[in-house]
């Protein structure tokens, strides 16, 4: 149990650190390259921000967007390469051994939202949670183990 606190405190820290990095930021500020991408993966989406961000030393910028009614992230490294779309989706959108392990977590407690989120090849399910009045977030691979 002491270990699972300690590890839930080490995610915990590093989520926030991870928030704490990100700035907002406007357009023009981007890297040209980054500018050229963003218009190229928006086109038909409601741009709702942008921002930067610093993990693991590098520089990443994201556009938050909002296409066919959903959420839908978008981070780019400097040279406008896309390295990670967060999709929400439905909890009866993503595979089964996914969502049962979502809900196993959530047990009494509510899915608030499920994103997919694409890196690379890798594709992983994250899920806001509201349990007891506190909200946490539960990420898993397709096959149901956890993942982060």
């Amino acid at each position: 149990m002491k270990t699972q606190l300690r590890i839930l405190a080490g995610a915990t820290l590093a989520a926030g650190l991870a928030f704490a990095a990100e700035k907002p930021a406007k357009l023009s500020d981007l890297p040209p390259a980054v500018q050229k991408a963003i218009e190229a993966q928006t086109k038909g989406a409601e741009i709702k921000g942008f921002s930067t961000e610093t993990e693991k030393g590098k520089t990443f910028y994201e556009a938050e967007t909002r296409l066919n009614g959903h959420g839908r992230d978008l981070l780019f490294d400097k040279t406008g390469r896309l390295v990670e779309v967060e999709e929400e989706t439905a909890l009866d959108a993503i595979p089964a051994p996914a969502r049962s392990a979502i809900q196993k977590k959530a047990g009494d407690g509510k899915v608030l939202k499920v994103e997919m989120v694409t890196s690379g090849s890798n594709v992983s399910y994250e899920a806001e949670i509201e349990k007891n009045g506190k909200k946490s977030e539960f990420a898993v691979k397709s096959d149901g183990t956890p993942s982060k």
